[in-house]
């Protein structure tokens, strides 16, 4: 089955994203004025201790 992105930005200080695999949502996530996004942003670190049970580096 083919994955679909919805996106709704229809209130211009809230959008929210959905992706859908057949009539299951997979995903979703909302941005707004008043919550950064800190996801997927790109950061310089020092790695020193990786954690696998939550898929986090520190």
């Amino acid at each position: 089955m083919a994955n679909k992105m919805l996106i709704d930005a229809t209130h211009p200080e809230e959008t929210r994203v959905v992706v859908v695999r057949g009539n299951r949502v997979e995903e979703f996530d909302f941005e707004s004025a008043n919550r950064r996004q800190l996801r997927g942003n790109i950061y310089l670190a020092k790695v020193t201790r990786v954690e696998p049970s939550l898929q986090a580096a520190f």
